[in-house]
């Protein structure tokens, strides 16, 4: 049997998976190959490694987590039950694995606004279509930028992204009206009032968006309000359910809870990454998998062989 078990194989992922095989832990890592920043090109404020693909860091992760005996198996587990004192976790194949302890770190996925008219705002995702500015801004430093308004936290985004560029609107679209107008104005933000109904492309080029009423706003760089949706199906059958992700006193998503070293509720289970915090970035991720490894490994030091 595996000393552990780590169900995804990202930042935290490996990086747990790292902490335990430095500790001479027997450790499989089941990875389905769908990393979150998939579409991003670079990972940024991960110090030693700023504007590393994100493929590459990974890549780098898996040879370091082998070279200390840890085990990498590409396949998506979908369910995980308690057997014989640990946990069996079944593959989509059907096969199984066995394991004394669980990290999950699944993450999540982020969910655009549903707008059926915005043809293309998937699949410009990551590249000209934007949501966090420590992840994207300096990128797009004073170049055209616009805030889609979809929610009650559209001010504070457009203020956040203010630090990046001066040349920035808000789009209300179907988003409430700005509580502070004077505030916006005084720092230079612009209010484009109407709903947008279409992104403007040239080439691979994101060139703007057009109004209901057919007037044109030029934009380099559009920025939307993701729901992220986590990867829990696996937890829940151990009775581990998501919890609101609230900010500012609003619901924006969803997380599994756990302590700060990212033990559950559930004896055995501890996640890391973006399943229990959405909005870490990728050094905050590594963070996470590494303290949860140490974590796992104190509990089975004392469980005893």
């Amino acid at each position: 049997m595996n000393d552990v078990l780590v169900i995804g194989g990202g930042t935290a992922g490996l990086s747990g998976a790292l902490t335990l095989a430095r500790a001479r832990r027997a450790v499989l890592v089941i990875d389905s190959g769908s990393p979150r920043n998939a579409p991003a090109g670079g990972v940024h404020n991960y110090l030693g490694r700023e504007n590393t693909p994100p493929a590459e860091l990974l890549r780098i992760g898996r040879e370091e987590v082998r070279s200390y005996g840890g085990r990498i198996l590409d396949g998506t587990a979908v369910s995980a039950e308690r057997a014989g004192g640990g946990f069996t976790v079944t593959l989509a194949d059907g096969s199984a694995v066995r394991g004394r302890r669980l990290l999950v770190a699944t993450g999540v996925s982020d969910e655009l606004p549903e707008m059926p008219e915005l043809l293309g705002l998937a699949e410009r995702w990551g590249r000209d279509v934007l949501h966090c500015p420590y992840c994207h801004g300096t990128e797009v430093a004073e170049r055209p930028v616009g805030v889609l308004s979809t929610g009650p936290l559209a001010e504070h985004t457009v203020l956040q992204w203010r630090q990046w560029t001066s040349r920035l609107v808000l789009l209300t679209h179907t988003g409430p009206a700005p509580k502070d107008p004077g505030l916006l104005a005084a720092r230079g933000i612009g209010v484009v009032d109407g709903e947008v109904s279409g992104l403007d492309v040239a080439g691979d080029r994101l060139t703007g968006v057009t109004l209901a009423g057919g007037r044109k706003v030029p934009l380099e760089a559009l920025v939307v309000a993701p729901r992220p949706v986590v990867h829990s199906g696996l937890l829940s059958g151990l009775g581990l359910e998501p919890v609101p992700l609230e900010m500012a006193g609003h619901v924006v998503g969803e997380r599994v809870a756990a302590d700060p070293t990212g033990a559950t509720r559930v004896p055995g289970v501890w996640v890391a990454g973006n399943v229990s915090d959405p909005m870490a970035q990728v050094i905050v991720s590594a963070a996470a998998g590494m303290r949860a490894g140490a974590a796992i490994n104190a509990d089975l030091i004392a469980e005893g062989p």
